[in-house]
């Protein structure tokens, strides 16, 4: 009988373990299960160089959201933003790929609006900026180009 016990104490161990170790899996591996939170809108770049899918999306300096999708469409990047719910942009934001310090991460920037109508879940931001190029600009620089 108290061997009987005993195995059974081992044996939820073992599951509570095995329990553990996929939660810290789906975790640290960024898995979502059921779909993902907040919701989607597009903004098309003439280029976005450096960006990376996961990347930051704030606005006024706090995170907002993260680059979904990264995909060429027509010869443009169409990047997928999930934003957070409860955060509304307006029709007229303006999204631009900044980067942190001089040669840090890439990540998107949303100037807020001033219109009282909202981008829709699965909308598309219109308005956008592409990232400063930093060789091209050192490049025009090195070889005294800069005022063309």
């Amino acid at each position: 009988m108290e061997r009987k016990g005993l195995e059974l104490g081992v044996g939820v161990f073992v599951l509570f373990g095995l329990v553990c170790l996929a939660y810290l899996s789906l975790n640290l591996g960024d898995v979502q299960l059921f779909g993902g939170w907040g919701y989607t809108v597009t903004a098309r770049f003439a280029s976005v160089s450096g960006l990376k899918e996961k990347a930051g999306v704030t606005m006024a300096g706090v995170n907002i959201g993260e680059v979904d999708k990264i995909r060429l469409e027509q010869g443009e990047a169409v990047v997928t933003l999930r934003i957070q719910e409860g955060v509304r942009l307006e029709e007229d934001v303006i999204a631009s790929v900044k980067t942190m310090g001089i040669i840090g991460d890439k990540y998107i920037s949303i100037t807020p609006g001033g219109s009282d109508r909202y981008i829709e879940p699965g909308g598309r931001i219109m308005d956008t900026v592409p990232p400063l190029d930093i060789e091209e600009l050192l490049g025009k620089f090195v070889f005294g180009t800069l005022k063309e």
